[in-house]
């Protein structure tokens, strides 16, 4: 049986060898800063239901999102939307649905 760690994938910047990023661009980006200098490392997930990676934040408090019908783990706001309506949106499915859309035509960007 697979652990919930098997889901995580990892990220790497290493500015050892550079001047580097300055602290303002790698937070604007998502980043915590001086992740700009030096080496950086974090594991990362893949939210299942939008396909946002995640960074793995080890001094997180609170718990991760995660959605017993597909086993994989959501990034906050798929986790927001999952305890209001308990309906698994997952990216396959959403692909699914958009796509029958447009067979019956159904799409609102499709021009008649």
């Amino acid at each position: 049986m697979a652990s919930k760690r098997s889901h995580e994938g990892y990220l790497l910047i290493d500015h050892s060898h550079s001047p580097g990023v300055p602290d303002h661009l790698s937070v604007a980006a998502g980043l915590p800063a001086g992740a700009g200098h030096g080496k950086f490392e974090c594991p990362t997930l893949t939210c299942q239901h939008c396909d946002a990676v995640v960074l793995v934040n080890p001094k997180r408090n609170r718990e991760r999102a995660w959605c017993k019908h597909c086993d994989h783990y959501l990034c906050d706001a798929c986790g927001v939307a999952l305890a209001h309506t308990g309906e698994c949106r997952n990216a396959q499915r959403r692909i699914t649905e958009y796509l029958a859309a447009v067979d019956r035509g159904e799409h609102p960007l499709i021009l008649r």
